[in-house]
């Protein structure tokens, strides 16, 4: 099964921490990341880039887009990334997710990927 793994963090997380915390996250996420390829679970997934870089769009019901610079929500917390593995269960997804050093700098949700369209 199919589950996401969408990574919130304030932005600029990283640059907050001091240089060895910060190494030691580097490193950490380096082990992370091997472990997944050596499980050959990641189907697919990106950091994403600044959310000032982002732009909304919304669509009305007649159909007329609209755009609005910056991330859809004004929070603290900003979607910084996010991943994907195919495991056997949510019990495994969740086990991932409690080892993903990103979930040190912010909330990891851990979501199943939608099979089934209505």
């Amino acid at each position: 099964m199919r589950y996401a793994l969408l990574s919130f963090t304030v932005p600029n997380a990283l640059d907050a921490l001091t240089d060895e915390e910060r190494q030691r996250w580097l490193d950490d996420d380096a082990k992370f990341n091997a472990e997944l390829a050596e499980r050959d679970c990641v189907v697919g997934g990106e950091p994403l880039a600044d959310p000032t870089t982002a732009t909304t769009v919304r669509v009305d019901e007649g159909g007329r887009a609209s755009l609005t610079d910056g991330p859809f929500a004004e929070t603290a917390e900003v979607l910084g990334g996010v991943l994907v593995v195919d495991v056997d269960d949510l019990d495994e997804a969740l086990d991932i997710a409690k080892r993903c050093p990103a979930a040190r700098l912010g909330p990891l949700e851990v979501r199943p990927i939608r099979t089934e369209f209505p």
